[in-house]
């Protein structure tokens, strides 16, 4: 068997034990219980992020996950509080280099390790939070917008692949992603509609998401989903890495799996915020 055959068999059986535990949290059991699933998914991102900017700098990586959660619970819990989303949006980034300040370590990585600790929360932890909170604000529409959310990253990404491995000759962004191809990233975009017409047909209730907004829909969370995750290939490449860990078998790190997710967790809650405004909070 190839590598890249044995990749995806390993990606097949990661879904196949992942998905049952966070189909049954997010529909049969109550909202924080999702949640404890998305905030530690959210710091083990945290954790591989800062390992790639803080090597061998523990105590940093451990302020910077207690920061994440810090914020992750602050938006959980009050996201209707102008004062809580005020605060995190100012504190959480004027710690990243008055930590760094206190460690300081080597003068010249010492500006990307301030930024890195002030961006992680807000680039990692508050997006994913953002699933807990459609679970628990969106009544029993909940649940459906949280599938629609990472089927936008997740089947973006499963599209862009396979019609990237049928069909793809154009590199699409080479400095960053050597391997994707503007034919795979259109497959992703086809995937993304697709799977927003699917979710307003069968995850949502009728009416909730008109054809016209699923399109609208996927064709954001497919473009964007797809820039989250050249995003997160760029962070990686600067700081030499192929992956962000280990801990997903044939998908290297927890942000490897959510880069996608980050963003379109948060085109889904957006959508949400504005035009469900009634429904939410």
């Amino acid at each position: 068997m190839n590598e890249r055959a044995s990749n995806l068999v390993q990606r097949v059986a990661t879904a196949v034990v992942a998905l049952p535990i966070i189909f049954a949290l997010l529909y049969a059991a109550p909202p924080w219980a999702f949640y404890l699933l998305v905030l530690g998914a959210a710091l083990v991102a945290v954790h591989e992020l800062l390992g790639m900017t803080h090597p061998g700098d523990g105590t940093s990586q451990a302020i910077g996950i207690a920061i994440s959660a810090a914020a992750s619970i602050a938006v959980y819990v009050g996201p209707d509080d102008p004062r809580v989303l005020l605060t995190v949006l100012a504190a959480v980034p004027i710690a990243g280099p008055l930590v760094t300040l206190a460690r300081l370590g080597a003068i010249e990585t010492a500006a990307l390790r301030a930024c890195a600790l002030g961006f992680a929360p807000l680039f990692v932890a508050v997006p994913l939070t953002l699933l807990g909170l459609m679970r628990r604000t969106l009544g029993s529409a909940g649940p459906g917008c949280v599938v629609l959310a990472l089927g936008l990253g997740w089947f973006t990404d499963t599209g862009a692949y396979f019609a990237g491995r049928l069909f793809g000759h154009r590199k699409l962004y080479e400095a960053v992603s050597p391997k994707k191809t503007v034919e795979g990233a259109l497959g992703g975009l086809v995937a993304g509609v697709v799977w927003a017409l699917f979710s307003a047909l069968v995850l949502l209730p009728p009416g909730m998401l008109p054809p016209a907004h699923a399109v609208a829909l996927g064709v954001a969370g497919g473009v964007l989903g797809q820039a989250g995750d050249l995003a997160e290939s760029m962070l990686k490449r600067s700081t030499g890495h192929k992956d962000s860990g280990a801990i997903v078998p044939g998908h290297g790190g927890v942000l490897d799996r959510i880069d996608a997710v980050l963003v379109t967790a948060t085109v889904v809650y957006l959508y949400a915020r504005w035009v469900w405004a009634a429904q939410i909070g």
